[in-house]
Protein backbone atom coordinates (compact mmCIF):
# COMPACT_ATOMS: atom_id res chain seq x y z
CA UNK A 1 0.00 0.00 0.00
CA UNK A 2 1.36 3.41 -1.07
CA UNK A 3 0.49 5.05 2.52
CA UNK A 4 2.85 2.24 3.99
CA UNK A 5 5.72 2.68 2.03
CA UNK A 6 5.53 6.61 2.39
CA UNK A 7 5.26 6.26 6.26
CA UNK A 8 8.37 3.96 6.13
CA UNK A 9 10.67 5.87 3.76
CA UNK A 10 9.53 9.03 5.11
CA UNK A 11 13.04 10.67 5.74
CA UNK A 12 14.20 9.65 2.43
CA UNK A 13 11.32 11.04 0.48
CA UNK A 14 12.36 14.44 2.12
CA UNK A 15 16.15 13.93 1.57
CA UNK A 16 15.34 12.48 -2.17
CA UNK A 17 12.90 15.95 -2.64
CA UNK A 18 15.51 18.33 -1.08
CA UNK A 19 18.38 16.53 -3.48
CA UNK A 20 16.24 17.30 -6.19
CA UNK A 21 15.30 21.02 -5.95
CA UNK A 22 18.40 21.46 -4.51
CA UNK A 23 19.96 22.79 -8.58
CA UNK A 24 17.65 25.38 -9.01
CA UNK A 25 18.62 29.00 -9.24
CA UNK A 26 18.55 31.05 -6.56
CA UNK A 27 17.45 31.75 -4.15
CA UNK A 28 19.83 29.08 -2.35
CA UNK A 29 17.05 26.50 -1.00
CA UNK A 30 16.33 26.08 2.60
CA UNK A 31 15.81 23.88 5.44
CA UNK A 32 13.09 26.85 6.35
CA UNK A 33 11.71 26.19 2.77
CA UNK A 34 10.83 22.76 3.24
CA UNK A 35 10.02 22.26 6.70
CA UNK A 36 6.57 22.79 6.98
CA UNK A 37 5.20 22.10 3.17
CA UNK A 38 6.90 18.28 2.50
CA UNK A 39 6.52 16.56 5.72
CA UNK A 40 3.37 17.97 6.90
CA UNK A 41 2.13 17.15 3.37
CA UNK A 42 3.02 13.51 3.67
CA UNK A 43 1.49 12.86 6.50
CA UNK A 44 -1.70 14.42 5.24
CA UNK A 45 -1.38 12.05 2.49
CA UNK A 46 -0.15 8.78 4.32
CA UNK A 47 -3.64 9.86 5.84
CA UNK A 48 -5.88 10.64 3.06
CA UNK A 49 -4.75 7.14 1.16
CA UNK A 50 -5.20 4.83 4.46
CA UNK A 51 -8.94 6.54 5.13
CA UNK A 52 -9.27 6.31 0.91
CA UNK A 53 -10.40 9.73 0.75
CA UNK A 54 -10.25 11.88 -2.48
CA UNK A 55 -9.09 14.79 -0.75
CA UNK A 56 -8.28 15.44 2.96
CA UNK A 57 -9.15 18.99 3.49
CA UNK A 58 -5.80 19.85 6.13
CA UNK A 59 -3.46 19.74 2.86
CA UNK A 60 -5.70 22.53 1.66
CA UNK A 61 -5.13 24.98 4.92
CA UNK A 62 -1.04 23.49 5.25
CA UNK A 63 -1.06 24.61 1.52
CA UNK A 64 -2.20 27.82 2.07
CA UNK A 65 0.24 28.22 5.22
CA UNK A 66 3.16 26.93 2.93
CA UNK A 67 2.17 29.56 0.50
CA UNK A 68 1.96 32.25 2.78
CA UNK A 69 5.82 31.08 4.29
CA UNK A 70 7.68 31.20 0.81
CA UNK A 71 6.11 34.53 0.37
CA UNK A 72 7.19 35.71 3.66
CA UNK A 73 11.02 33.98 2.72
CA UNK A 74 10.97 35.73 -0.77
CA UNK A 75 10.48 32.87 -3.02
CA UNK A 76 8.69 32.75 -6.26
CA UNK A 77 5.51 31.38 -7.57
CA UNK A 78 7.49 29.13 -9.61
CA UNK A 79 8.96 27.63 -6.61
CA UNK A 80 5.93 26.90 -4.67
CA UNK A 81 5.32 24.65 -7.63
CA UNK A 82 8.36 23.27 -7.90
CA UNK A 83 8.78 22.46 -4.28
CA UNK A 84 5.09 20.43 -4.19
CA UNK A 85 6.61 18.87 -8.21
CA UNK A 86 9.23 17.65 -6.10
CA UNK A 87 7.18 15.50 -3.53
CA UNK A 88 5.16 13.23 -6.38
CA UNK A 89 8.88 12.98 -8.40
CA UNK A 90 10.70 11.82 -4.79
CA UNK A 91 8.34 9.52 -4.35
CA UNK A 92 7.81 7.96 -7.80
CA UNK A 93 11.40 7.81 -8.07
CA UNK A 94 12.10 6.24 -4.73
CA UNK A 95 9.50 3.49 -5.28
CA UNK A 96 11.05 2.90 -8.61
CA UNK A 97 14.34 2.24 -6.99
CA UNK A 98 12.94 -0.13 -4.89
CA UNK A 99 10.57 -1.70 -7.17
CA UNK A 100 7.56 -0.54 -5.11
CA UNK A 101 4.41 -1.17 -6.64
CA UNK A 102 1.89 2.06 -6.94
CA UNK A 103 -1.60 1.15 -7.89
CA UNK A 104 -3.36 3.46 -10.39
CA UNK A 105 -6.03 4.24 -8.10
CA UNK A 106 -3.10 4.79 -5.23
CA UNK A 107 -1.54 7.29 -8.06
CA UNK A 108 -4.75 8.88 -8.90
CA UNK A 109 -5.07 10.00 -5.47
CA UNK A 110 -1.29 11.40 -5.10
CA UNK A 111 -2.18 13.63 -7.83
CA UNK A 112 -5.22 14.66 -6.90
CA UNK A 113 -3.70 15.79 -3.58
CA UNK A 114 -0.82 16.98 -5.22
CA UNK A 115 -3.47 19.68 -7.37
CA UNK A 116 -5.05 20.46 -4.41
CA UNK A 117 -1.98 21.34 -2.52
CA UNK A 118 -0.81 23.65 -5.39
CA UNK A 119 -3.77 25.08 -6.02
CA UNK A 120 -4.40 26.45 -2.29
CA UNK A 121 -0.61 27.54 -2.15
CA UNK A 122 -0.65 29.36 -5.30
CA UNK A 123 -4.30 31.42 -4.76
CA UNK A 124 -2.61 32.44 -1.07
CA UNK A 125 0.72 33.03 -2.53
CA UNK A 126 -1.48 35.39 -5.07
CA UNK A 127 -3.76 36.61 -2.48
CA UNK A 128 -1.23 37.85 -0.20
CA UNK A 129 1.22 39.25 -3.10
CA UNK A 130 -1.74 41.63 -4.27
CA UNK A 131 -2.73 42.66 -0.70
CA UNK A 132 1.29 43.38 -0.13
CA UNK A 133 2.13 45.14 -3.25
CA UNK A 134 -1.24 47.61 -3.05
CA UNK A 135 -0.34 47.93 0.85
CA UNK A 136 2.87 48.94 -0.06
CA UNK A 137 2.70 51.21 -2.62
CA UNK A 138 -0.30 53.24 -0.46
CA UNK A 139 2.18 53.35 2.82
CA UNK A 140 5.48 54.68 0.37
CA UNK A 141 3.40 57.12 -1.08
CA UNK A 142 2.21 58.48 2.43
CA UNK A 143 5.83 58.41 3.49
CA UNK A 144 7.29 60.15 0.99
CA UNK A 145 4.38 62.59 0.82
CA UNK A 146 5.23 63.54 4.97
CA UNK A 147 8.90 63.72 4.75
CA UNK A 148 9.07 65.93 1.80
CA UNK A 149 6.21 68.15 3.06
CA UNK A 150 8.68 68.55 6.23
CA UNK A 151 11.64 68.85 4.13
CA UNK A 152 10.20 72.01 2.27
CA UNK A 153 8.18 73.57 5.41
CA UNK A 154 11.54 73.63 6.81
CA UNK A 155 13.29 74.93 3.86
CA UNK A 156 11.04 77.55 3.49
CA UNK A 157 11.66 78.58 7.07
CA UNK A 158 15.46 78.34 7.07
CA UNK A 159 15.32 81.05 3.58
CA UNK A 160 13.45 83.02 5.71
CA UNK A 161 17.08 83.42 7.59
CA UNK A 162 14.98 84.08 10.97
CA UNK A 163 16.37 80.85 12.42
CA UNK A 164 19.82 79.15 11.79
CA UNK A 165 20.37 76.16 9.94
CA UNK A 166 22.05 74.31 13.01
CA UNK A 167 18.47 74.88 15.42
CA UNK A 168 15.35 72.73 15.44
CA UNK A 169 14.59 73.83 11.94
CA UNK A 170 17.61 72.79 10.16
CA UNK A 171 17.29 69.41 12.51
CA UNK A 172 13.76 68.61 10.84
CA UNK A 173 15.46 69.27 7.32
CA UNK A 174 17.88 66.66 8.10
CA UNK A 175 15.62 64.17 9.61
CA UNK A 176 13.52 64.40 6.46
CA UNK A 177 16.65 64.44 4.16
CA UNK A 178 17.83 61.21 6.20
CA UNK A 179 14.40 59.71 6.33
CA UNK A 180 13.75 59.83 2.23
CA UNK A 181 17.72 58.37 2.43
CA UNK A 182 16.28 55.04 4.20
CA UNK A 183 13.38 54.67 2.33
CA UNK A 184 14.75 54.94 -1.03
CA UNK A 185 17.82 52.54 -0.24
CA UNK A 186 15.07 49.67 1.30
CA UNK A 187 13.24 49.82 -2.10
CA UNK A 188 16.40 49.82 -4.14
CA UNK A 189 17.78 46.49 -1.91
CA UNK A 190 14.32 44.94 -2.08
CA UNK A 191 14.30 45.26 -5.85
CA UNK A 192 17.82 43.58 -5.95
CA UNK A 193 16.98 41.03 -3.74
CA UNK A 194 13.65 40.32 -5.93
CA UNK A 195 15.60 40.53 -9.31
CA UNK A 196 18.12 38.19 -7.54
CA UNK A 197 20.73 40.53 -8.06
CA UNK A 198 23.99 40.00 -6.29
CA UNK A 199 27.50 41.50 -7.29
CA UNK A 200 30.02 40.01 -4.43
CA UNK A 201 33.13 41.59 -3.44
CA UNK A 202 35.87 41.30 -0.63
CA UNK A 203 35.03 43.76 1.76
CA UNK A 204 37.23 45.19 4.39
CA UNK A 205 34.57 45.43 7.81
CA UNK A 206 36.76 48.00 9.05
CA UNK A 207 36.50 50.23 6.26
CA UNK A 208 32.55 49.40 5.82
CA UNK A 209 31.76 50.33 9.43
CA UNK A 210 33.81 53.56 8.50
CA UNK A 211 31.48 54.75 6.17
CA UNK A 212 28.37 53.32 7.95
CA UNK A 213 29.35 55.90 10.74
CA UNK A 214 29.34 58.43 9.39
CA UNK A 215 25.48 59.05 8.61
CA UNK A 216 25.05 57.11 11.57
CA UNK A 217 26.73 59.38 13.87
CA UNK A 218 24.62 62.27 11.92
CA UNK A 219 21.10 60.62 12.43
CA UNK A 220 22.19 59.78 15.73
CA UNK A 221 23.29 63.50 16.93
CA UNK A 222 19.53 64.54 14.97
CA UNK A 223 17.70 62.57 17.30
CA UNK A 224 20.25 63.75 20.50
CA UNK A 225 20.93 59.95 20.87
CA UNK A 226 24.77 58.85 21.76
CA UNK A 227 26.47 56.15 19.01
CA UNK A 228 28.86 53.96 20.11
CA UNK A 229 31.32 52.24 17.75
CA UNK A 230 33.82 49.48 18.05
CA UNK A 231 34.92 48.16 14.84
CA UNK A 232 37.59 45.31 13.59
CA UNK A 233 40.94 45.24 12.40
CA UNK A 234 41.89 45.56 8.92
CA UNK A 235 42.55 42.28 8.38
CA UNK A 236 38.95 41.29 8.80
CA UNK A 237 37.05 40.37 5.57
CA UNK A 238 33.97 39.24 4.16
CA UNK A 239 32.80 38.25 0.87
CA UNK A 240 29.69 39.83 0.38
CA UNK A 241 27.05 42.26 -1.79
CA UNK A 242 28.68 45.60 -0.34
CA UNK A 243 24.76 47.84 -1.61
CA UNK A 244 22.57 45.19 0.08
CA UNK A 245 24.85 44.75 2.95
CA UNK A 246 25.03 48.32 3.61
CA UNK A 247 21.30 48.58 3.22
CA UNK A 248 21.06 46.10 6.08
CA UNK A 249 23.11 47.80 8.64
CA UNK A 250 21.71 51.16 7.83
CA UNK A 251 17.86 49.96 8.30
CA UNK A 252 19.07 48.53 11.71
CA UNK A 253 21.09 51.59 12.96
CA UNK A 254 17.95 53.89 11.83
CA UNK A 255 15.52 51.27 13.99
CA UNK A 256 17.68 51.45 16.96
CA UNK A 257 17.99 55.45 16.83
CA UNK A 258 13.78 55.21 16.31
CA UNK A 259 12.84 53.35 19.37
CA UNK A 260 15.80 54.35 21.83
CA UNK A 261 14.27 56.03 24.35
CA UNK A 262 15.46 60.08 24.70
CA UNK A 263 19.53 60.62 25.60
CA UNK A 264 20.02 57.10 25.75
CA UNK A 265 22.36 55.15 23.57
CA UNK A 266 22.75 53.07 20.42
CA UNK A 267 26.06 51.07 20.18
CA UNK A 268 27.66 49.32 16.81
CA UNK A 269 30.10 46.81 17.60
CA UNK A 270 31.76 44.19 15.84
CA UNK A 271 33.58 41.01 16.80
CA UNK A 272 34.99 38.77 14.63
CA UNK A 273 36.21 34.88 15.54
CA UNK A 274 38.22 32.61 13.21
CA UNK A 275 35.30 32.08 9.91
CA UNK A 276 32.53 34.05 11.44
CA UNK A 277 32.45 38.27 11.61
CA UNK A 278 29.28 39.41 13.77
CA UNK A 279 27.68 42.96 13.78
CA UNK A 280 25.91 44.05 16.76
CA UNK A 281 23.40 47.04 16.84
CA UNK A 282 22.64 47.47 20.48
CA UNK A 283 19.67 49.83 21.24
CA UNK A 284 17.93 51.13 24.25
CA UNK A 285 13.89 50.43 23.28
CA UNK A 286 12.91 48.90 26.37
CA UNK A 287 12.85 45.26 25.36
CA UNK A 288 10.33 43.43 23.16
CA UNK A 289 6.51 42.54 24.28
CA UNK A 290 6.39 38.94 25.15
CA UNK A 291 6.62 36.11 22.75
CA UNK A 292 7.08 39.37 19.82
CA UNK A 293 11.34 38.27 19.04
CA UNK A 294 10.08 36.25 16.37
CA UNK A 295 6.99 38.23 14.74
CA UNK A 296 10.13 40.87 14.19
CA UNK A 297 11.17 39.94 10.76
CA UNK A 298 7.89 39.08 9.21
CA UNK A 299 6.56 42.22 6.80
CA UNK A 300 4.23 44.97 7.75
CA UNK A 301 5.06 44.40 11.54
CA UNK A 302 5.84 47.42 13.91
CA UNK A 303 6.16 46.94 17.34
CA UNK A 304 6.69 50.48 18.73
CA UNK A 305 4.95 53.26 19.59
CA UNK A 306 6.54 55.29 16.22
CA UNK A 307 4.61 53.79 12.83
CA UNK A 308 6.24 55.97 10.88
CA UNK A 309 8.17 53.85 7.45
CA UNK A 310 6.94 50.94 5.67
CA UNK A 311 7.47 48.34 8.29
CA UNK A 312 9.53 46.05 5.54
CA UNK A 313 12.83 47.31 7.29
CA UNK A 314 13.64 44.13 8.71
CA UNK A 315 12.24 41.77 6.75
CA UNK A 316 14.35 43.62 3.83
CA UNK A 317 17.49 42.55 5.99
CA UNK A 318 16.30 39.08 7.42
CA UNK A 319 16.52 38.50 3.18
CA UNK A 320 20.00 40.69 2.37
CA UNK A 321 21.85 38.58 5.03
CA UNK A 322 20.36 35.12 3.85
CA UNK A 323 21.58 36.63 0.22
CA UNK A 324 24.87 36.96 1.73
CA UNK A 325 25.36 33.90 3.28
CA UNK A 326 24.40 35.05 6.72
CA UNK A 327 21.58 34.94 9.23
CA UNK A 328 20.03 37.70 11.60
CA UNK A 329 19.12 37.26 14.67
CA UNK A 330 17.84 39.75 17.79
CA UNK A 331 18.11 39.12 21.27
CA UNK A 332 15.98 40.87 23.68
CA UNK A 333 17.13 42.54 26.71
CA UNK A 334 13.90 43.18 29.06
CA UNK A 335 13.49 46.74 30.53
CA UNK A 336 16.59 47.47 28.41
CA UNK A 337 16.49 46.59 24.44
CA UNK A 338 17.25 44.48 22.25
CA UNK A 339 20.67 43.61 20.19
CA UNK A 340 20.31 42.89 16.50
CA UNK A 341 23.14 40.54 15.53
CA UNK A 342 24.19 39.98 11.47
CA UNK A 343 26.23 37.19 11.28
CA UNK A 344 28.37 36.88 8.32
CA UNK A 345 30.67 33.78 7.33
CA UNK A 346 34.71 35.54 7.24
CA UNK A 347 36.37 35.78 4.04
CA UNK A 348 39.79 33.91 5.07
CA UNK A 349 42.70 34.98 2.18
CA UNK A 350 44.69 32.07 0.70
CA UNK A 351 48.09 32.11 2.38
CA UNK A 352 51.16 32.98 -0.53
Amino acid sequence: MLHEFITENRARIIATCRANISSRPAPRVTDEELEHGVPLFLDQLVETLRLALDVNPAIGKSATRHGNDLLYRGFTIAQVVNDYGGICQSITQLADELAACISPWEFSILNRCLDEAIADAVTEYGRLREHEGTERLGFLAHELRNLLNSAILAFEVLKTGSVGVGGSTGAVLGRSLAGLRNLIDGELADVRLNAGIQQREQVVVCEFIQDVEVAAAMEANARGLQLTVAGVGKEVEVHVDRQILGSVVANLLHNAFKFTRTSGRVVLRVHATADRVLIDIEDECGGLPPGQAEELFRPFEQQGADRTGLGLGLAICYRGMESNGGELRVVDRPGIGCVFTADLPRHIRPAN
